[in-house]
């Protein structure tokens, strides 16, 4: 049997309308080397019954992992332990994939002998097929070197789904003891982060990730905000332990995703008083991530001095500063709700 070249994980939960789309673009990859290894995750639908049947016919190209429900978290751990690829990769029940994908990302990783190999993907409606956004397909830098420029993460969407990661990264990445209720996909890609430096990029959107019409807009249980708080808290500490000299990247990247984007989703929810839980974040990020504020990689000279990178994120920072920031979030729902443009900060 020849090496396998590439695991893709596929988490499976209640998704039985899209899953054969899914794994007949997987099964389909122009690169042959591949195993597919597929968790269901306790789901109460056919996806267990779609999964063997594909398994019956491809034969060990299909991986399943049959267990009780314990979330996507628990569920792409379990199956990075099992997995035996050179690299691994995931793919989301609900999107499809471009046949070369796997192949593309896979030989763009081994020309480069790189830690992470990134692609871009089409953000595509699930009704009508139109192209909401096409991203990470103009990368403003073709290598990133985390050791060197961290700040140059930023850039790269939260989603560990349009990559493929050296299988060694994951296999030796923490685990969180407060495992995140929201933002969990984008913890998951910084302890992979914490393990890897080179990091090479696609111009060419391989991956369709799939948004229903009416859920541009996404809301938020505020009751799922302390396990986030808890998790991104303890992702500090162990970069604090581990590579201390990224902490500037660390506190930057909670305000992005803590100041910004849990910020927009937390304006978006109906019947959520705003400013009282902007106003706990805005503490927490103070007490927490000292260095969100006077931040080197959120700076005017910073976006010069690197092609432009990180300047949208500039653009809100100083809104933020001007005590603004309420007023750029009416400005930024006005636009996706009249126009159905989502601009990604």
């Amino acid at each position: 049997m020849s090496k396998i070249k590439l695991s893709i994980i596929v988490p499976c939960y209640k998704v039985e309308k899209y899953l054969p789309r899914c794994l007949d673009t997987l099964v389909s990859q122009t690169l042959k080397d591949i195993e597919i290894v597929c968790i269901n995750d306790g789901s109460p639908d056919n996806c267990l019954k779609i999964l063997k049947d594909y398994r019956k016919k491809y034969g060990d190209k299909i991986v399943i992992i049959d267990k009780k429900n314990e979330g996507v978290w628990k569920g792409r751990h379990d199956a990075i332990k099992i997995a035996k690829g050179e690299y691994i990769g995931f793919v989301d029940s609900d999107d499809y994939v471009t046949e070369d994908f796997a192949e593309k990302l896979y030989n763009s990783a081994k020309e480069n002998n790189a830690d992470i190999s990134v692609c871009g993907f089409d953000r595509i409606d699930l009704l009508t097929g139109k192209v909401y956004s096409r991203e990470m397909c103009k990368p403003k830098h073709d290598v990133i070197y985390i050791n060197e420029n961290p700040g140059l993460l930023l850039e790269i969407n939260g989603a560990p789904w349009n990559k493929i990661y050296r299988s060694e990264i994951l296999k030796k990445a923490h685990d969180l003891k407060n495992v995140p209720k929201i933002l969990d996909d984008m913890m998951f890609i910084q302890l992979a982060y914490l393990n890897a430096n080179k990091i090479v990029f696609i111009k060419d959107s391989l991956y369709r990730y799939i948004v229903r019409s009416d859920s541009i807009i996404n809301t938020i249980n505020v009751d799922k905000i302390p396990s986030t708080y808890a998790a991104m808290k303890e992702i500090r500490e162990y970069y604090e332990k581990e590579k201390p000299e990224l902490l500037d990247y660390v506190d930057a990247n909670a305000f992005l995703h803590l100041g910004v984007s849990l910020m927009y989703r937390l304006h978006s929810t109906k019947g959520v008083d705003f400013k009282k839980y902007y106003n706990e974040n805005i503490e927490f990020l103070n007490k927490e991530f000292p260095h969100w504020k006077n931040n080197k990689y959120i700076t005017r000279k910073f976006v010069k001095e690197n092609n432009g990178s990180n300047k949208k994120l500039l653009i809100v920072k100083r809104f933020y500063d001007m005590n603004m920031f309420g007023f750029f979030l009416d400005v930024y729902d006005f636009m996706i709700n009249k126009f159905k443009i989502d601009i990604k900060w």
